[in-house]
């Protein structure tokens, strides 16, 4: 039976964010952001080990996460994709195959829990593509120009905002970034460019992505009102 991975791309630096560190490890609910994502993910079963990907010369993770027990490699490339890739080949030294299913999730999605990503890996693990977490889009949307005034209104029907984890076979996903390149900025675009159609599952806005400055403090609101023992469930 193909096992799953998850890989963690963590070589970004968040300028986005407007912190004094790489938005990763900054402190939400007295830990850093990636220790929680981290320790949701141990928590799933069905998910053999994790990778996390970091920057050559990262020296903050082990600080940061004393008690991690997966794996790490200083592979991260300039840009998503990249680290992506970089993150398949070290599962490859690490045994993983091409049939293999990779659920690469967003460190900064530090509220994700493990049920979502049960409820993914239950919808995709027969799927002959692989899926992601995604949430339809409620609100109107708008195009707008460089002076942030609308140019035009677009058609919400059918959009969904895409989440991760993404859980894609290992092989085609190498595939499908090789083909693709740095253009995309998340894997399912990766394998749409190759003619095929993910799968889309459900998921909450509670699993948003930290950010800009101001997430940090809804993350952390909401990380503190999870009861003691439901903060990974």
């Amino acid at each position: 039976m193909s096992r799953c991975f998850a890989l963690v791309p963590a070589a970004g630096s968040g300028s986005r964010a407007g912190q004094a560190m790489p938005k990763q490890y900054v402190p939400i609910a007295g830990r850093p952001l990636i220790a929680h994502t981290l320790t949701a993910l141990w928590a799933v079963n069905e998910v053999q080990q994790t990778l996390v990907v970091l920057a050559p010369g990262d020296n903050r993770f082990l600080a940061a996460c004393p008690d991690f027990q997966g794996w790490t490699a200083a592979c991260g490339g300039a840009t998503r994709a990249a680290s992506v890739l970089a993150g398949l080949a070290a599962l490859r030294e690490r045994g993983a195959v091409e049939q293999d299913w990779v659920l690469v999730h967003d460190a900064a999605r530090c509220l994700i829990r493990p049920v979502w990503v049960q409820q993914l890996i239950a919808a995709c693990r027969d799927d002959a593509v692989g899926g992601l977490l995604a949430l339809p889009v409620a609100d109107t949307l708008k195009r707008a120009d460089d002076g942030q005034r609308v140019t035009m209104t677009l058609d919400r029907a059918g959009a969904w905002a895409a989440q991760t984890p993404q859980m894609f076979r290992l092989g085609l996903l190498e595939r499908a970034l090789n083909e693709a390149g740095d253009a995309v900025t998340d894997e399912a675009s990766a394998i749409e460019r190759l003619g095929l159609r993910p799968r889309l599952v459900r998921a909450p806005l509670e699993n948003f992505k930290v950010t800009l400055a101001e997430d940090f403090q809804l993350a952390e609101t909401l990380l503190r009102g999870r009861r003691d023992d439901d903060a990974y469930r």
